[in-house]
């Protein structure tokens, strides 16, 4: 399963996020085709390679002469909006843009207090970041990511010039998109986060905290235009195998028993992979039951909270494993003149290692043919009808 990590320890804007992309593999000749289905001319396009602390990737749109219909002053949300639907975008890297313009429609209307549509993008709205956005999109639908993950998000201090005059950092349409996203002091004093890199990781990003990935693949370094003491202005994006389970434990030992079940049923329902319970005894040999509870990496804060709400602990130990599991396919087998799902599990080479009956489809055919449920499984394991 390949996945996205963005660590924003700089920042995050989205000619980084572009640059990143193209520095981890995306590229420049694939991108600058992509970007010719939309009806948008004006521009030119460059890399740069940068070599500061690190080296990495700049990503420049160059502004031409503008021609055609489309000028910069001429951008609202609904002409982008019917810009992206009209081109000849794959259909995955529409939904992508359509989605991040409209999340950053919906900050600046609540900002500005107007109706979406009616909102004007001014320093988001020119060229440049429009060929951002969507040419990050191309790069989520180049990759093929199953998931993306982001650090949290740094916040820095200062003030910034707009077409509304001087507003403080964070800009009020980035707060407004940061809203229930981890952040993180940052000792710089100037706009690390932009509204567009903010739109852009708040849409796609699962989840906001440390990083999944169990194998790195590749890594881009996507820079910035400013320069900060000490710190280089980039984006790291970690591309890679994952993501790992997380087994969440915890101690129980002053609980209802009865309310058990639905503390597992509350877990299965937020996607944990398993949940066990098992006795034990704790100190001054006192009797306790074990949570143990495997979930994905994306969802262990869901389960946590889910544990330290629901249960009476205190607290709770979590851990990242790593599993070894068969491909497995729901089949249906014919036995006795019934059908019976089976889960068979294969190899990495496709053969079939296992086969597992639905127990409740085998004893309803055993109570309606008498005959012994042993005999129909051990039929069923062996069948070649699935």
């Amino acid at each position: 399963m390949t996945i996205a990590y963005f660590d924003c320890f700089s920042g995050i804007a989205g000619d980084m996020v572009v640059a990143a992309m193209i520095d981890a593999g995306l590229p420049l000749p694939y991108l600058k085709t992509e970007l010719k289905r939309i009806n948008l001319r004006g521009y030119s396009l460059k890399r740069e390679l940068v070599r500061k602390q690190i080296s990495g990737t700049r990503f420049h749109v160059m502004p031409e002469i503008p021609r055609g219909d489309f000028t910069p002053e001429m951008w609202d949300f609904r002409m982008i909006r019917n810009l992206i639907g009209r081109s000849k975008l794959k259909k995955s890297v529409k939904e992508i843009a359509q989605s991040i313009f409209h999340r950053l429609a919906q900050a600046e209307a609540k900002v500005h207090g107007v109706a979406i549509d009616k909102v004007h993008f001014h320093e988001v709205g020119a060229v440049d970041s429009i060929v951002d956005i969507v040419g990050s999109a191309v790069g989520f639908e180049y990759f093929k990511f199953r998931e993306v993950f982001s650090s949290p998000l740094p916040m820095s201090r200062g003030r910034i010039k707009s077409a509304h005059g001087t507003l403080p950092v964070p800009a009020p349409a980035t707060l407004e998109l940061v809203k229930n996203v981890p952040l993180e002091k940052s000792p710089v004093h100037d706009e690390i986060v932009t509204p567009t890199g903010a739109a852009i990781i708040t849409t796609v990003a699962r989840h906001f905290g440390e990083c999944p990935l169990q194998t790195i693949k590749n890594i881009g370094y996507g820079f910035g235009d400013k320069t900060f003491p000490g710190i280089p202005n980039a984006l790291r994006l970690m591309i890679g195998e994952g993501y790992p389970v997380v087994v969440i434990e915890a101690n129980i030992d002053d609980m209802n028993p009865q309310i058990f079940d639905y503390v597992m049923e509350r877990l299965f329902d937020a996607g944990a992979v398993d949940v066990v319970l098992q006795p034990i005894q704790m100190k001054k040999n006192r009797p306790a039951i074990l949570l143990h509870c495997q979930a994905p990496w994306d969802r262990k804060d869901v389960a946590i909270d889910i544990i330290l709400k629901e249960t009476t602990t205190l607290g709770v130990r979590y851990y990242p494993v790593e599993r070894k599991i068969f491909r497995r396919e729901m089949r249906t087998a014919a036995v006795f003149k019934g059908k019976v799902r089976v889960k068979v599990a294969m190899d990495d080479n496709g053969r079939i290692v296992k086969c597992i009956s639905e127990y409740e489809d085998v004893k309803k055919i055993a109570r309606k043919s008498r005959l012994p449920l042993l005999s129909l499984l051990q039929k069923i394991a062996t069948a070649k009808t699935f």
